[in-house]
């Protein structure tokens, strides 16, 4: 059975869609059948980190409004096998997105797929409800500043109390925490939140710590999801997150400020 993952937060600008991009792509690497769908209707920025936004003709709200079927607007990765994208709609606002069509759309893909990755939008407003409703997995992604932490403190209760799992008296969504923009340098200078805080704050599991990295900005740019980029320390924080995901045992990397020549010989 397919299981759906939520990409989400409370706050925007935190990474969730190039999270949802390296998380998809991770996984059709790993041999997963996946698609990775963008909610964020009005924006659209998924197809652009994927790279794919030349070749998008139908979208999410035309299957939802039957303009058009699922194989029509989805675009096929040409680098992953298994890798799929359905992006959203940069000419409708996300009312256009309907629990029912939602619903459908997800259930046609769950026979298609190993993993479907939901892009959800900032905030607890309809587009981001609507795509953590149906998941089996959450992916909460925060950055280490008070505000980001508080807001997906909030994203927890939702999960907790607002998907059709806890409606149904099923076991809960499982939660996961990726910290992003993590700066150690900051950290010991005091201007951001320790991996330990934010992890203590939110008390999930952490599936992953990724640096402070200019690789993210160019492989968006580039339209390549980070984690392809495996000689880059976000690749790599991001493809061990996705080996944690499956079930894999990982120490955590890029923890600690990396030391010149001079701080390693005499440890300042």
């Amino acid at each position: 059975m397919a299981r759906i993952i939520v990409v989400t937060s409370g706050k925007g600008g935190v990474g969730k869609t190039t999270t949802s991009a390296a998380l998809g792509a991770g996984l059709a690497r790993a041999g997963y059948s996946t698609a990775v769908v963008d909610f964020d209707v009005g924006l659209r920025n998924l197809d652009l980190v994927m790279g794919c936004e030349r070749r998008v003709v139908y979208d999410f709200i035309n299957v939802i409004n039957g303009d058009a079927n699922l194989n029509q607007a989805l675009v096929k990765d040409k680098r992953v096998e298994g890798l799929h994208v359905l992006p959203a709609s940069q000419t409708r606002d996300k009312d256009a997105l309907s629990e029912a069509g939602v619903a459908d759309v997800l259930d046609a893909l769950r026979e298609r797929f190993d993993y479907i990755v939901c892009d959800s939008p900032a905030g607890i407003e309809r587009g981001a409800a609507l795509a953590m409703y149906h998941a089996d997995d959450a992916v909460v992604v925060t950055n280490p500043e008070v505000s980001s932490v508080r807001d997906s403190d909030r994203v927890l209760g939702l999960l907790a109390s607002k998907t059709k799992r806890a409606e149904e008296g099923r076991e809960p969504v499982t939660e996961y925490l990726l910290l992003t923009r993590y700066s150690p340098a900051r950290v010991d200078k005091g201007e951001m939140l320790s991996h330990e805080d934010v992890h203590e704050i939110l008390s999930i599991p952490l599936l992953g710590v990724i640096p402070e990295s200019e690789a993210v900005l160019n492989a968006s740019n580039a339209g390549v999801p980070v984690v392809l980029e495996s000689d880059t320390d976000a690749g790599q924080a991001y493809n061990d997150a996705v080996a944690r995901y499956l079930g894999e045992e990982r120490a955590h990397r890029f923890l600690d400020e990396k030391k010149g020549l001079l701080g390693r010989l005499f440890g300042s």
